[in-house]
């Protein structure tokens, strides 16, 4: 009986583990294309700002 429940609680401590690698790495993606936009649209303004 012991030995099932360090089991299950190992699983489940092992799934909330991987869950939470999941959503960091998505969450890394999500910054990259932000700065990725945010750099595009500084360009662009200096593009415009340099054509005057």
């Amino acid at each position: 009986m012991k030995k099932t429940f360090v089991t299950v609680v190992a699983l489940v401590l092992t799934t909330s583990a991987l869950a939470s690698c999941g959503n960091t790495i998505r969450g890394m993606g999500q910054d990259t294309a932000n700065t990725v936009d945010a750099t595009q649209s500084a360009g662009k303004k200096v593009n415009n700002a340099a054509k005057y």
